[in-house]
């Protein structure tokens, strides 16, 4: 490895690192909250590990923290994402309506093609909250939709819940939408926020 960091491998006939990545954003989003795993083979400072990737990285892409794991799996922890959506060529009246639209169904079920072909799933129940600007603000390119998103099977992307708002409200946007990732990690059932997954390690150190 580059950075020089003594990552662990796996045992047996064809050993690989073990590098484990939780919760990857799908392609094409932006993320400012992307988490991995390494096991090392032999103790080194959080620091020194974070210091190292990210020295070793090229700009844009920063390691902001490394912590020593209290155990467990840190995929487990992550639970749900808080995501950005700006959408170019709807308004936030639009926005808004069709968000009120939304929500007001039990079901929403959209299509998304897959490695098997054509699947139709219900992109509503992996939604925890939705919401768009609460004033209209100073005159701007794009709207701004942030949405909650609880992870699970099927997983449901920011692209699914604009898919669902067009079947719902018939919202239309115009160029590609942006979906950037502001945050994943363990779900608060009483205040639907995204919490820290990384709580548990500093509190352990």
């Amino acid at each position: 490895m580059r950075a020089r960091v003594p990552v662990a491998y796996s045992s047996g006939f064809n050993p690989h690192p073990r590098i484990s990545y939780a919760g990857a954003a799908p392609t094409g989003a932006a993320s400012e909250a992307e988490y991995l795993e390494i096991g090392l083979a032999q103790q080194v400072r959080p620091e020194a590990v974070r210091k190292a990737l990210d020295d070793a990285l090229p700009p844009g892409l920063d390691v902001l923290e490394a912590v020593t794991s209290a155990g467990g799996s840190l995929a487990d922890r992550l639970t749900a994402s808080l995501w950005r959506m700006s959408l170019v060529g709807s308004s936030d009246e639009q926005l808004r309506a069709a968000v009120v639209d939304f929500l007001g169904h039990e079901q929403v079920e959209v299509e998304r093609m897959t490695k098997k072909g054509l699947r139709t799933f219900d992109c509503r129940a992996a939604v925890v909250s939705l919401n768009p600007p609460d004033d209209p603000g100073p005159e701007r390119e794009c709207a701004i939709l942030e949405v909650v998103l609880r992870h699970g099977t099927p997983s449901v992307r920011p692209d699914d819940v604009l898919a669902g708002l067009r079947a719902s409200a018939g919202l239309e946007v115009g160029t590609a939408p942006l979906y950037e990732r502001l945050a994943q990690g363990p779900l608060d059932s009483l205040t639907g926020l995204v919490g820290d997954p990384l709580a548990l390690d500093r509190d352990t150190a």
